[in-house]
């Protein structure tokens, strides 16, 4: 019980940020705006799917995944900032849980994205046809999936912030790869558009599987050839199994490198 009453603690500090910085509350508002109007209405008026549908309805699970995916950007940032600030030095001086440091931003984090994520899903109701389709226990098994898979990227960060030397870096590590690799899978486009040798890349990408499986749990577009990978013909076990595999290898990861840097 200390354990979980030190990590809401350090929740909350996370929490409070907000009312210093009200910007980034802003931030969170404005993104999802700017999102589907640059892809749904620019990049929409140019593109069509293989066999018909609609792109809106194609297109927003894909940037559904990409805000959740760039969550690691975010906390790599934030977990290198509190340990080259000295944050880090003051909580090891505290009677605290050691595992209530990394724990506790990072609940914070899944929350305060799960958030964003929450006016974006209002603007794409607002301003695009999507929709789900497939009644209330597939929708949310598809925002389950969501949040499961950005708490998953959330530990990727987190395991970058604290391998590198200062903010920077954290920033440039982390998006340099991540950024690009939202584009390498279905996010925008069905990946059988690809050339063959890039193609087995985009099948095989985590990304493109919760994209595929929440298109699916949502009733939306999804154009996937017979002949398509097994993580597309089996999207959903493929993108559980994914989050899993990123939790149970970045969160031992992330505790040994906290305990490396705290000693």
């Amino acid at each position: 019980m200390t354990a979980v009453t030190d990590t809401m603690i350090i929740a909350r500090r996370s929490f409070a940020h907000l009312r210093r910085e009200p910007g980034q509350l802003v931030g969170f508002l404005l993104f999802p705006i700017i999102m589907i109007v640059l892809f749904a209405y620019v990049f929409g008026s140019a593109i069509s799917l293989p066999g018909g549908g609609n792109y809106g309805a194609f297109l927003m699970p894909g940037i559904f995944m990409q805000t959740m995916a760039l969550t690691a950007v975010q906390a790599a940032t934030r977990t290198n900032t509190d340990m080259t600030q000295g944050i880090i030095d003051r909580f090891r001086s505290m009677p605290i849980a050691r595992a209530a440091v990394l724990t506790g931003t990072n609940l914070a984090e899944i929350a305060l994205r799960l958030l964003g994520l929450a006016g974006m899903v209002l603007c794409a109701l607002a301003l695009t046809d999507w929709s789900p389709h497939r009644g209330v226990a597939s929708t949310t098994a598809a925002f389950v999936l969501l949040a499961a898979f950005g708490l998953a990227m959330i530990w990727v960060g987190t395991f970058i912030g604290l391998s590198v030397s200062n903010p920077t870096v954290a920033d440039q590590a982390t998006f340099g790869w991540l950024f690009p690799m939202t584009f390498l899978a279905n996010t925008f486009v069905p990946t059988q558009g690809l050339p063959s040798w890039l193609r087995p890349v985009a099948d095989w990408n985590p990304m493109s599987a919760t994209v595929a499986a929440v298109r699916a749990l949502f009733g939306n577009p999804s154009p996937t050839p017979a002949h398509a990978a097994w993580p597309l013909q089996h999207p959903i076990p493929t993108s559980v199994a994914w989050s899993i595999a990123l939790l149970l290898v970045f969160v031992p990861l992330s505790i040994w490198r906290y305990r490396k840097a705290s000693r």
